[in-house]
């Protein structure tokens, strides 16, 4: 039987303006926004709908904009929001959570502040960075990053082919030569604020591992695949302990996207702003 899958976003989609439309066209959708503004304690409608680029590009508030814009807009599809199976791509997890009513929008929007503020200190305490590594398997990349003196690993399996490697500024900086002597057609820094998905992020994985803990999580109305073990999850304590796990952990959504096929998966909608996921998943499947 042919399934459908959604699929929701993580940093990096953001965009001046975003969610402006939603919030004028319709009054459900204002509604949540103006809960946002309370729950988060100021005002993120501002900075969404009128903000510069690089203000937009704070961790503190790419990541509650990013989930409130794809939890608005899969409420907005009313009826057409029918998935047999959902993931999202790192912070996009606890959009996809709220949408099949393991997490209420409430908890989901604290979880995800209290998520972005303890990244945010995490970066401060251990500078790190992130680089895209193009055009070399996963095992080189893998192989590189073992050989390579300092903490560097391979963090986004975004598709084959591309890879990102997370860091200390100088373990990253030297794997970026290895990956190009063992043939990648390029390796460069991204303009990222910290080393997400690696071990320098295991101060925010203790901060945030207590705040999951004492939140109530359900059981989905369909199955999710998480980052961490890219495998269907439907059980509440395991989902909480893979989002746990996701700080330190890799995003495996090559894999994912491949076992949702494999378990039926024919479409895939992506909610929320931006079409990178769109891009990813025609290169995976």
């Amino acid at each position: 039987m042919s399934k459908h899958a959604f699929v929701f976003p993580g940093q990096g989609s953001q965009f001046e303006g975003m969610g402006k439309d939603l919030y004028e066209s319709s009054d459900s959708a204002k509604e949540l926004f103006e809960k946002a503004n309370e729950i988060l304690g100021f005002r993120i409608t501002d900075i969404m709908f009128d903000g510069s680029a690089e203000e937009l590009k704070r961790t503190d508030v790419t990541q509650p904009a990013i989930f409130i814009h794809s939890v608005i807009m899969a409420k907005e599809m009313g009826d057409a929001f029918k998935p047999d199976m959902v993931a999202g791509h790192s912070l996009g997890e606890f959009s996809a959570l709220v949408t099949v009513g393991v997490l209420t929008f409430e908890d989901g929007l604290r979880l995800v502040h209290q998520r972005a503020l303890a990244m945010q200190e995490a970066c401060e305490l251990e500078p790190g960075t992130m680089a895209a590594v193009l055009a070399l398997a996963d095992e080189d990349v893998e192989r590189v990053c073992s050989e390579t003196e300092g903490v560097v690993v391979a963090a986004n399996y975004n598709c084959p082919g591309q890879l990102v490697i997370s860091g200390s500024v100088d373990a990253v900086t030297r794997a970026c030569e290895g990956m190009k002597a063992a043939g990648a057609k390029r390796a460069l820094l991204l303009p990222v604020g910290g080393a997400f998905h690696s071990p320098l992020m295991e101060p925010a994985r203790e901060k945030l591992a207590s705040a999951i803990e004492s939140t109530h999580f359900n059981e989905p109305i369909c199955p999710i695949y998480q980052n961490v073990t890219a495998a269907a999850e439907t059980d509440p304590s395991k989902i909480k302990e893979n989002l746990v796990a996701q700080l330190t952990a890799p995003v495996r959504w090559t894999q994912s996207v491949r076992n949702m096929k494999a378990d039926g998966a024919v479409e895939f909608t992506e909610v929320g702003p931006g079409k990178v996921l769109q891009g990813l998943i025609a290169k995976i499947a």
